[in-house]
């Protein structure tokens, strides 16, 4: 029997989503330097998690079954923006140490 992750994924998505905001209101509060890179990625990242979340919503309501496919794009998708998230995180800290 297939464990539905449709739940999961929306529930982490929003988290992500709601701290991509966290970071991208931070980044704006500081006045970063160079923060022009960093603000389109985590822009990208909440454009990612935000689909996420749309999908694998789409996919908790659809009938058993078919569901797969929505399922298999949100949670790739996700990963998607956690790479990307993953770099932001990295720019931001190698922007704070110089």
């Amino acid at each position: 029997m297939r464990e539905n992750r449709s739940p999961h994924i929306l529930s982490t998505s929003a988290n992500l989503l709601g701290l991509c905001f966290i970071v991208l209101t931070s980044i704006k509060v500081s006045k970063m330097q160079d923060v022009t890179l960093i603000d389109e990625t985590t822009a990208l990242a909440i454009i990612l998690f935000m689909t996420s979340c749309i999908l694998s919503f789409l996919a908790m309501r659809r009938k058993q079954g078919s569901d797969d496919r929505l399922e298999k794009i949100a949670d790739i998708i996700f990963l998607s923006g956690l790479i990307v998230l993953f770099l932001t995180t990295m720019m931001i800290t190698f922007n704070v140490i110089k």
